[in-house]
């Protein structure tokens, strides 16, 4: 019971406070850790496609791991001490853990930029928010990227968190946190990290196939509470929630794209590459930059949704089998 209060307290936090650039953040120490391992990995085993693979599942296996047994072992130390402080230690990391806040603060200064006419400093917000080469974009492409991104991180940056908060606490949470992280980091599809990032593509996709599934779904109602097109968003979530290289991102995109009306997907360019990808929705009407918006209030809605859905099946489980 105490950890579903506590992990509430943090989802109010992050949509209160968002993520300061002042507060020290779990996440950042995560991805030093990975700079640091990938380093001595990389120097341990043999440079070749079968060795880069073999350094890539122990750093797949490794961040995760200490995520969690240091979390784990940080609040349990705190327990010692006070309840009250393991509750306010729990309840500020899950707020860390969670962005929803972050998300629509960072995609909401691309829409700025847009209103503005300032195009090089929409691509430059956008630049902070996506893998993908930015410097070209126009600004419909800046838009439906933008849309793609808090669509895909609907998932990603708030469902997958708190269905693993809600499940086994903040040290779950750490652990799920590694596991984006190190996609984020190392997960590419290029030379570098073609078989060294391939675990940690791997485990990121099996990490977020459910939470993206049900996001998927409480996205369209969603829609339908925002007086959105939902049928749209279901009809093109059923034919399109496949159309990517990743098997979980379509299904939060194509509800975006469906409930707006709007096409996304195609090529993008990541490292100087081209990269096609297959196309999401269809295209009724241009992209505009007021769709970044209704995304952000369909992800924040959703997000709410979720807690209330993951929620209840804590709560649920608390009350039959205690815990």
């Amino acid at each position: 019971m105490w950890i579903l209060l506590s992990v509430c307290l943090g989802f109010l936090l992050d949509l209160c406070l968002g993520d300061p650039s002042w507060m020290p953040h779990p996440v950042v120490w995560i991805g030093r850790g990975i700079s640091a391992a990938q380093r001595l990995l990389r120097r341990l085993f043999p440079k070749s496609p079968r060795g880069e693979f073999a350094g890539g599942v122990v750093l797949a296996v490794l961040i995760p791991l200490l995520s969690l047994v240091i979390s784990g072992l940080v609040l349990y130390l705190a327990y010692q001490i006070s309840f009250w402080l393991w509750f306010a230690l729990h309840t500020f990391w899950a707020y860390q853990i969670l962005a929803t806040r972050c998300l629509a603060q960072e995609s909401r200064k691309v829409y700025q930029a847009l209103r503005e006419k300032n195009l090089p400093m929409a691509r430059k917000r956008l630049s902070y928010l996506v893998g993908r080469e930015t410097k070209d974009l126009d600004e419909e492409e800046v838009t439906k990227a933008c849309v793609e991104t808090v669509a895909e991180n609907t998932s990603d940056g708030v469902a997958a968190p708190l269905l693993y908060l809600l499940l086994g606490g903040v040290p779950l949470g750490m652990c799920y946190k590694a596991i984006n992280t190190l996609d984020s980091m190392v997960g590419y599809r290029n030379e570098k990290y073609e078989y060294f990032g391939k675990a940690s593509a791997k485990l990121d996709d099996a990490a977020n196939w459910l939470p993206a599934r049900i996001c998927g779904l409480l996205m369209i109602v969603s829609a339908w509470i925002l007086k959105m097109s939902a049928s749209g968003a279901l009809w093109v979530f059923l034919s399109d929630r496949k159309n990517h290289l990743s098997p979980n991102s379509a299904h939060t995109e194509s509800v975006a794209a469906g409930a707006l009306g709007i096409q996304l997907g195609g090529a993008h360019i990541y490292f100087g590459k081209v990269v096609e990808k297959p196309t999401i929705g269809e295209p009724l009407r241009p992209a505009q930059a007021e769709d970044i918006l209704r995304t952000n209030r369909m992800m924040i809605v959703t997000s709410v949704l979720l807690l209330v859905l993951f929620g209840a099946v804590r709560l649920l489980i608390v009350l039959c089998w205690g815990g």
